[in-house]
């Protein structure tokens, strides 16, 4: 084999020797140092960790205890699929919530995987549409230790008024 042909061919085997390491380290950076997604039933919606309620913590007589945003209403328009509304754990938490929006009859729209402290959302995927009126909804605080076990603490419900129009 002529010189030139095999320094060819050390290239060749030279860049599919990078393409097969390059291959194995995003196979194992996917599969072991990847952020997990977060499951939501079909339903997509980003949890971000620098959730903020836009309200300043710590200032009420009352922030000694668990922190629970409130709400008063709501607008979308009929058919969205998703309400930007601000869904999360405030920073000044010491523990876990698992957040569930549903109407007053029950009906579910939206429920979270496990807050962490400062973790939240605003736009919050809904699981179905609602039609044009007035609606009573609530937002469901679970709240739990943040161990491995996440032990049920206690709860708190926030309602609000849904305006569809």
């Amino acid at each position: 084999m002529s010189k030139s042909k095999k320094i060819i061919l050390s290239a060749v085997i030279a860049v599919l020797l990078i393409a097969v390491l390059a291959a194995v380290g995003i196979v194992v950076y996917n599969n072991f140092f990847a952020e997990k997604p977060v499951p939501s039933d079909g339903v997509v919606g980003k949890i971000s960790a620098d959730w903020d309620t836009g309200a300043k913590e710590g200032t009420s007589p009352q922030s000694a205890g668990i922190q629970v945003p409130g709400y008063g209403t709501a607008e979308m328009k009929e058919g969205d699929k998703s309400l930007y509304l601000s869904i999360g754990n405030p920073k000044s938490n010491e523990c876990g919530f698992y957040a569930t929006l549903k109407l007053e009859d029950g009906t579910v729209l939206y429920e979270s995987e496990l807050l962490k402290p400062g973790y939240g959302l605003t736009e919050v995927p809904l699981t179905e549409t609602l039609k044009a009126g007035k609606y009573t909804a609530i937002v469901y605080y679970e709240c739990v230790t943040l161990d491995d076990e996440h032990t049920p603490l206690n709860s708190a419900e926030s309602e609000f008024t849904l305006i569809v129009k």
